[in-house]
């Protein structure tokens, strides 16, 4: 069901901040397992998150794999303190870097995101982030602001709608959400002041969130195009959310009140996202931006591990691109990635297939039996078949 209405939810992506912030204890301005009435407009914005939670939880878009679910649920509440048993997590394969949590408990998580953050301290810091804004009571104030911006019936209309099947169709439906309830400065201020102190509290290293940052700028400055590069990078698709210098010199000066150190859980968090790689990382090549899909490739390559599930996407990018000389490339990643002991059936057959494109006959079927050999039940096994057959008649002609 695509008719997610991600609205609430979907908005307390990261935004910008040009203050630096200096240490004072964790605020709990919101009230426990207190609902609001309903006739007031506090009650009104409950409700409808409670639609959204109920439109996420019937989505084709939910994952729903409870091991990882539990697992972001268990940082989750590492960093709520005594809000734990208030959150109920949803992780979303979509492959963009976001989360959020509505005022009624409800957070959502998006595969891009998880993919992206190399630790459970990075994880950590970007749930604590919109615990922050949960405890605080932030979206009443979004909420508030929008019925100031635009109607009632706008509002509801699109809490209520959607906009399609695809990616950008949604994209499109978030970027008009997010006009509409979007924080403050000052608010994200706050959410990253005190995601930094939940995540050191809960015993993580807070300077992880800082190399956060930094590698999302890093990846927007490798985009295939022009207009991402020259804007500043975003910490989620929404344009009116930019992570300037100014956001992340102020999370530097932050860090630098808290002590030093804390976990990292590097292995526990890739042992956790590994059984999902290949899925999220052929859904971040459907955002058709290569130049940040290999960026990212290349920086989960860097960690030395998955490396044949990583080289076959890192070849799949290069073939869907079609620059001049990303055959060439291609091949040598499917070649790099058949080496290695995780590297999926399909690379075979990708690499045979660029290979008869290139004019190696014999590579290409040899790589075409292989990887018959390795998936013998495959649905495209007669069209490898037709593909040796030509191959064998070109060697007897």
């Amino acid at each position: 069901m695509r008719r997610l209405a991600r609205v609430a939810v979907a908005a307390a992506a990261l935004a910008s901040s040009a203050t630096a912030y200096a240490a004072e204890p964790i605020p709990e301005f919101r009230p426990h397992n207190i609902r609001p009435d309903v006739h007031t407009d506090e009650g009104g914005l409950w409700a409808t998150s409670d639609e959204v939670e109920q439109q996420i939880k019937a989505s084709s878009e939910l994952d729903h794999d409870a091991q990882l679910t539990g697992y972001v649920r268990e940082v989750a509440c590492k960093v709520a303190f005594d809000y734990c048993n208030e959150i109920r997590v949803y992780v979303l394969d979509l492959p963009f870097f976001n989360a959020a949590m509505a005022p009624n408990g409800g957070m959502q998580v998006w595969s891009g995101l998880l993919l992206r953050v190399d630790n459970e301290a990075q994880l950590a810091f970007a749930l604590g982030h919109e615990t922050t804004h949960f405890v605080r009571n932030h979206s009443i104030l979004a909420w508030r602001k929008a019925k100031a911006r635009t109607s009632v019936a706008m509002v509801v209309s699109l809490v209520a709608g959607g906009a399609g099947a695809s990616i950008l169709g949604n994209l499109v439906y978030l970027g008009i959400a997010a006009s509409l309830f979007s924080f403050t400065r000052e608010e994200e201020a706050d959410a990253d002041r005190y995601g930094l102190q939940r995540a050191q509290e809960a015993g993580y290293d807070p300077a992880q969130g800082v190399n956060v940052f930094r590698s999302l700028q890093a990846e927007v400055a490798a985009s295939d195009f022009d207009k991402v590069r020259k804007e500043d990078a975003r910490t989620s698709i929404f344009d009116d959310h930019p992570n300037t210098a100014a956001r992340l010199a102020a999370i530097q000066e932050e860090v630098k009140t808290l002590p030093e150190g804390g976990k990292l859980e590097k292995e526990r968090y890739r042992a956790m996202i590994r059984p999902h790689l290949g899925d999220w990382l052929k859904d971040d090549l459907r955002r058709k931006d290569f130049g940040e899909s290999l960026h990212l490739i290349d920086h989960l390559l860097e960690q030395g591990e998955d490396l044949g599930v990583l080289q076959f996407y890192k070849g799949e990018a290069y073939r869907l691109r079609r620059k001049n000389g990303d055959l060439e490339l291609a091949q040598a990643a499917y070649a790099l990635a058949i080496a290695q002991p995780d590297a999926p059936a399909a690379a075979w057959r990708q690499l045979a297939d660029v290979e008869q494109s290139l004019g190696h006959a014999d590579k290409a079927k040899t790589n075409f039996e292989a990887y018959l050999a390795k998936a013998p039940d495959a649905d495209d096994r007669w069209l490898v078949e037709a593909s040796l057959k030509k191959l064998s008649a070109g060697e007897h002609s």
